[in-house]
């Protein structure tokens, strides 16, 4: 409730609840589902021009069928059987072997709201449009059939230029870096240096970041003072800042904040210590950090901030280049200390961050 008069504004990471995304399905009993972030094959299927001029005619394309995560479904000529989902859309620790989804039957004709299974009554015609299922899903390579979903989201499984990289160095503009492509962060300590030029007069601007204003952290100087901000959330009590109130002399400098992650599982506490030449200028508690992703749309840039403000206080000045020369930014990861039960939990929790997108 603390963020009810920022919903529907760029404040807010604006989504439907569970109960609200089922109600606009009505009448139809299910929700529908989106998969992005899959590299799309050549447009198969029947042109829609024919219907600009012809509204009322007959179709071409009386066949359709329909696949995700191992749910199915194929319209045929007026009729349509899809099986009955076993995990519900939301709910992604749950796994199911598509051999055990059961099918329905429907005359859209009808029932275009599927309101009445057919399937007992009329075991041939389901038959028929199983076997037409079937047919599409060897022509258009659906198959093997997949059910699981957490398991999506790991990206140890995938190909990766950073693990088991533990040291990076980055120059400025090198921004955009997708968050699976950059350091991992999360559940861990580690630690992100910059070295700068600062001239005189001070300068401005962030030296680096990952995520934004729903969930990262940004490192940069305001007129000379170091800063260091942590969002566990957009919401006020979950930004927390490291200040400095000394003003950087012109020269050389290394701007450094040593995450140190408490441990003991995922999204733990932390505490954020920021260093001048190695010198401790400030320091702020984290009680607790994001175990699994940042942010689903913004990524890791060097020099500049691209998505979203991590904190209010630079809103104006995006994408908020840095205003002095610098040279480079490294990081350094310390190893990520989870058991086995720990690491599935952060999987389920990772697969719940992309759920929340869909």
């Amino acid at each position: 409730m603390s963020m009810i008069d920022n919903l529907g504004g760029p404040l807010g990471y604006n989504h439907y609840p569970v109960g609200w995304a089922w109600g606009m399905d009505s009448p139809m009993q299910w929700t529908k589902q989106v998969m992005d972030g899959v590299k799309q094959k050549p447009i198969e299927g029947v042109s829609l021009v024919y219907t600009f001029d012809q509204p009322n005619a007959a179709t071409h394309h009386p066949v359709q069928y329909f696949e995700l995560v191992g749910n199915r479904a194929i319209y045929k000529d007026g009729w349509m059987a899809s099986t009955t989902p076993l995990r519900l859309p939301w709910l992604t620790s749950a796994e199911a072997n598509p051999d055990d989804f059961k099918w329905e039957l429907y005359n859209i004709n009808e029932d275009f709201s599927q309101a009445h299974n057919l399937a007992a009554t009329n075991p041939e015609k389901l038959k028929e449009l199983q076997a037409a299922f079937d047919a599409e899903a060897k022509t258009y390579n659906v198959y093997p059939l997949d059910s699981s979903f957490t398991p999506r989201f790991d990206t140890s499984i995938r190909p990766s230029l950073t693990r088991g990289r533990t040291e990076f160095v980055y120059y400025p503009g090198m921004i955009r870096i997708p968050e699976g492509s950059a350091p991992d962060f999360k559940n861990k300590s580690w630690t992100v240096a910059a070295e700068i030029n600062e001239p005189r007069g001070g300068a401005s601007g962030v030296l680096a970041t990952i995520g934004g204003r729903f969930g990262g952290w940004a490192l940069w100087p305001d007129e000379g003072k170091p800063r260091f901000a942590y969002a566990l959330s957009n919401q006020p009590q979950h930004k927390f800042r490291a200040e400095s109130d000394q003003i950087l002399t012109p020269g050389n400098h290394v701007i450094r904040v040593a995450f140190k992650y408490a441990g003991g599982g995922v999204g733990k506490a932390a505490t954020a210590v920021l260093l001048v030449d190695e010198k401790q200028v400030a320091q702020v508690q984290v009680p607790q950090t994001l175990p699994a992703r940042f942010s689903l749309d913004e990524t890791f840039d060097v020099g500049e901030d691209t998505g979203t403000p991590v904190v209010e206080e630079y809103v104006d000045k995006m994408p908020y280049q840095f205003t002095g020369t610098l040279k480079k930014v490294g990081v350094v990861l310390e190893p990520q200390k989870l058991t086995e039960e720990e690491r599935k939990r952060l999987l389920e929790a990772e697969a719940k961050a992309m759920m929340a997108n869909q």
